[in-house]
């Protein structure tokens, strides 16, 4: 099971530098807005793409999707975990909450 990280301590981890945040969402939401310092990762990406993303798989990573219903964070972290990853997390609350408490996002290129 993968641990859970709340809206601040996401928050003081990503200023602190201390965190890999990865979208699960992708593409056109990933351009569109993606928490700060953000990589997209789409689950059908992660067997190819972590290495290259992640290199350190003893880093804290920390996983998000657009709400808590949404079940791509999830399944993203399991893949992680999977391959080896040993301090993966999960932001339930996604993108929405982050929005709506007024923190900054960033936009990017559309993801490949």
């Amino acid at each position: 099971m993968t641990t859970r990280i709340t809206r601040d301590e996401l928050r003081d981890r990503i200023e602190a530098g201390t965190v890999t945040v990865v979208d699960a969402l992708g593409g056109d939401y990933y351009a569109r807005q993606h928490l700060p310092g953000a990589v997209a990762l789409v689950e059908a990406d992660v067997s190819d793409r972590a290495a290259e993303l992640l290199p350190d798989r003893a880093a804290t990573v920390v996983t998000y999707c657009s709400n808590p219903s949404c079940p791509n964070s999830g399944r993203v972290a399991d893949r992680l975990t999977a391959l080896g990853y040993t301090d993966v997390r999960k932001y339930a609350e996604g993108i929405e909450d982050w929005v709506g408490a007024g923190l900054p996002t960033e936009s990017g290129v559309r993801a490949r």
